[in-house]
Parts: C-alpha cells; structure tokens; sequence
C-alpha cells in the first residue's frame, strides 16, 4: 500500500496537442518535463533537460507565469530554436516544481511531439 495520499497531492494540469487536460500527480524538486515525461504523454524531451534542444517547449497558462522563475538567458536563446513561440513559452524542463506550483497549468506546444 502506498503512502502517498493522491487525492491532496500536489498536481499540475497539462493539456496535449489534441487538446486533451491530464491531471498529473506531481513530485517537489522534479522537472516538470519529467512529470509530462513520466505520466507517458506525447513530449519529445530529447535532451533530458539539460537545456540543449526546444522539445519540450510548453505554454504556461497566463495566470502561472509571475509565479514561476523568469527564464534564464540559456532558456531564451534554447526558445529561438522552437516552433510558434509565443509570449508564455517556457521550457519544461527548465521550470522546477516546488509545492507553490500545485496547480500549474501548462499547455505542449507544436512539435514537441515524439
């Protein structure tokens, strides 16, 4: 049996490129790509994290973007190598979910696919 209480754990929203919502169970300290990861859903992540590629380019719903760190200059210049960035576009793997972020509500952008 687990001792994990699923039902209070902390969360974050992600809707696919279909547009599906998937509410994901989420763990302090982990990238959230690795959470999008993890859970199976359609995320290239093909760097692992290390900020060397755009695939698991995500945008963060408008009402989450002052609560999560501004993007470092690296991030910025890895989002010049992405597909229809917008204003809210972050990486995925460069936001680090802590328990502030339960909740967050991030939508895959195009060509994250695998």
């Amino acid at each position: 049996m687990s001792d994990i209480d699923e039902e209070n754990a902390p969360k974050i929203h992600v809707t696919d490129q279909q547009g599906n919502e998937h509410e994901l169970m989420a763990l302090e300290g982990w990238r959230v790509m690795e959470i999008i990861r993890d859970y199976g859903l359609p995320i290239k992540a093909e760097c692992g994290g290390a900020c060397a590629c755009a695939t698991c380019h995500v945008y963060v719903d408008q009402d989450w973007l002052a609560k999560i760190p501004d993007p470092t200059d690296e991030e910025i210049e890895r989002l010049d190598d992405a597909f229809d960035v917008e204003e809210n576009s972050r990486l995925s793997c460069q936001i680090i979910f802590n328990d502030g972020l339960d909740g967050l509500r991030v939508t895959l952008a195009p060509g994250t696919e695998p």
